[in-house]
């Protein structure tokens, strides 16, 4: 096990432990909701008291029996590891606490730590699976894109907590949420919020494909040469969201790791998938 690997694992087993203190000390005592499975066992024990960590067990170990196929080998190992590490954490955390009574600061705490948790665990090449794994199932079958399902899974759960914990618990679990994602992108990449990805491969076809099938980007082709060669080349250019770039390292790698990659900064992208420019 090279040193990359226990680096990543270690990020994944900090991220786990982050996220379910988040959940056992900001969430659950102050009647908050949360998407995906982890939303779903809240509910649950909200409803029937089940335990969290072991319904988490019981439901992301069903969906990634179900869905691993749609998953890649290393990202299907961590989200394993981070499954199993998220289930023994919420359990082992389950009567931590914190003395606090305001919900607006345990809203605002809650989402901060719930999102370095999440952004730890993505950063190093894993998945928390539930939505996740859904919303690759979705992207198969229903061609849709995987941030739009994982947006209306874990809105699905967040709309049904309605129900148990009322509006104003609702409102402060939006903001939570709305922090978590924010913090959890800036762990994952910074306050950038587009990349511009450029290819040099001997396998432009194979990448190509598994981006359009994988990540459902579109690539620009550009015929080159090298200067010194004078050997003709087809570059890659694709403009991908940056919680996909784990995704498309991974591609690239399994492919052709010789290839030249350069990953450029974008502010503003307008066309397909992006922003329509007749709205701005």
């Amino acid at each position: 096990m090279n040193k990359k690997i226990r680096l990543e694992l270690l990020m994944i087993i900090v991220g786990s432990f982050i996220f379910s203190v988040a959940i056992n000390i900001f969430v659950i005592p102050n009647n908050f909701g949360e998407g995906g499975v982890t939303g779903t066992t809240i509910i649950l024990y909200y409803l029937y008291e089940w335990s969290p960590g072991l319904v988490s067990f019981i439901l992301n170990g069903l969906l990634i029996a179900v869905g691993y196929k749609f998953l890649d080998k290393k990202t299907t190992i961590y989200t394993i590891i981070a499954v199993i590490a998220i289930s023994l954490f919420l359990h082992f955390t389950e009567n931590w606490t914190i003395q606090s009574n305001q919900d607006i600061l345990n809203a605002l705490f809650g989402g901060v730590i719930v999102g370095v948790g999440l952004g730890l665990i993505l950063r190093s090449g894993g998945t928390i699976a539930g939505s996740t794994i859904l919303a690759k199932i979705t992207q198969k079958y229903l061609g849709w894109s995987v941030s739009y399902g994982l947006l209306f899974f874990d809105l699905v759960v967040v709309f049904c907590s309605y129900f148990i914990i009322g509006m104003e618990k609702l409102m402060f679990t939006i903001l939570m949420l709305y922090i978590a994602t924010k913090v959890m992108d800036f762990i994952i990449e910074g306050l950038n919020t587009k990349k511009a990805v450029t290819i040099i491969t001997k396998n432009p076809d194979e990448i190509a494909k598994q981006v359009n099938e994988q990540i459902n980007r579109g690539v620009t082709v550009f015929n080159g040469y090298g200067f010194y060669t004078k050997n003709s080349k087809e570059i890659l250019y694709v403009i991908i969201n940056k919680q996909q770039l784990v995704e498309l390292k991974n591609i690239i790698k399994s492919i052709d790791q010789t290839a030249f990659v350069t990953i450029h900064d974008v502010r503003d992208v307008f066309g397909k998938g992006f922003v329509d420019i007749n709205k701005n």
